[in-house]
């Protein structure tokens, strides 16, 4: 029996989010190996992202844990260091099912990163056999094409004061799904850095939420890994997307945690 299209090529956080639900992901920052994306699922978690803006880890590593995500059933994202095509283009050909661009701050860099990861004609994507996504199988172009357009999610970070003022036409382009709010650098850009209770902080969430709701698109919550009532409220609120920390974060706490308890012992 011949294997369909619409069988093997699913984004199980845009079929969440659509439904309603909440999204958890956890951020690959450290570790190289395939092993990470089984913890991520064994753990509970709907999706990683791997952060090319803040590691070393190579393009050859991120593909091989998109590869490994794509198995496992839970959709794996790159955050690319720069919203340029080069990064675009060859981080989702490799195996991701969305990219993350960084502190974009305008309708103008949004579209631009929809054209890099979006195939005509909403896009400009260049296009490769082959894909890691269709299991390397060949499909007509007329059914792969539009597909993979609906699978690939581009999410777009607001990392400045000045993204959040201009986020209804950010938010507004054609293309982008998700705005995903960096907390920590905008906060660090409005010059109230590390002061998660300022009221520009929730100012901007509710700004950024009613423009997600007006245009049919998602709000993600990021940077709040210390704070699980700001999340809980930004979720409350409408956010369907919780990025909960970096794999190296997780590795160290438990890893404080438990010397602690030693060294707590009394003798």
């Amino acid at each position: 029996m011949p294997v369909e299209l619409k069988e093997i090529l699913r984004n199980n956080v845009k079929e969440k989010m659509a439904r309603g639900e909440v999204v958890s992901s956890m951020t690959v920052r450290l570790v190289r190996q395939v092993e990470i994306v089984r913890i991520a699922k064994t753990a509970g978690f709907d999706t990683i992202y791997i952060d090319l803006e803040h590691s070393s880890l190579s393009l050859d590593a991120t593909g091989q844990i998109c590869l490994m995500a794509l198995e496992a059933g839970i959709a794996p994202f790159i955050r690319v260091p720069a919203k340029t095509p080069e990064y675009i283009s060859r981080a989702l050909d490799g195996g991701a099912l969305g990219v993350i661009a960084p502190d974009v701050r305008s309708a103008e860099e949004a579209r631009a990163v929809v054209a890099a990861a979006k195939y005509a004609p909403l896009g400009q994507r260049g296009i490769g056999g082959g894909l890691p996504h269709l299991q390397y199988r060949s499909f007509p172009a007329k059914d792969w094409l539009p597909a993979m357009n609906a699978a690939t999610m581009v999410v777009v970070q607001f990392e400045s004061a000045e993204a959040v003022e201009r986020a209804e036409e950010i938010i507004a382009v054609e293309g982008v799904d998700m705005v995903l709010i960096g907390t920590n650098d905008m906060m660090a850009d409005m010059g109230i850095a590390g002061q998660f209770d300022h009221p520009r902080v929730r100012e901007a969430y509710e700004r950024a939420l009613a423009a997600c709701r007006r245009h049919g698109k998602y709000l993600g919550v990021g940077g709040l890994s210390s704070r699980d009532d700001l999340v809980a409220e930004f979720v409350r609120m409408g956010a369907r997307y919780v990025s909960t920390g970096t794999d190296v974060g997780f590795l160290l706490a438990e890893a404080t945690k438990r010397a602690r308890q030693v060294n707590e012992i009394a003798p």
